[in-house]
């Protein structure tokens, strides 16, 4: 029986975990979580918040999720909304579920990424 969700893993190019560690902790507010001695030769990066827990891993060739996507649970989405638009990240808004309070922006390697007003659900 499954009972909760771990983490979400997002691919990122090599080389590229500073451009990571400025989006996902001074944008997105992350904090970066060491990864285990094991791991840390196949570069990437590992963030969490709270109960969201993200991974990137390098993958070679690279290419960006536009599709797939993790979606993360925000308190307060306008406050949110307003600091990625003040930090220049493109939204893209979602109406097709009108009980649904959601936008979308992708990372800066093409990776969507969902944002969800707390307390909506599908």
């Amino acid at each position: 029986m499954i009972t909760g969700l771990d983490h979400v893993q997002l691919a990122m190019p090599k080389g590229a975990e500073e451009t990571a560690r400025r989006f996902f902790v001074s944008i997105l507010g992350f904090e970066e979580v060491e990864k285990p001695e094991a791991l840390r030769s196949r570069g990437g990066c590992w963030f969490k918040q709270q109960n969201a827990v993200l991974h990137l891993g390098v993958e070679e060739p690279f290419a960006p999720a536009r599709k797939a996507h993790p979606a993360f649970r925000v308190a307060d989405i306008e406050a949110f909304r307003a600091k990625l638009e003040a930090n220049n990240i493109e939204i893209v808004d979602d109406t097709s579920l009108p009980h649904v309070k959601r936008f979308f922006v992708s990372d800066p390697f093409g990776n969507r990424i969902e944002f969800v007003r707390e307390g909506d659900a599908y």
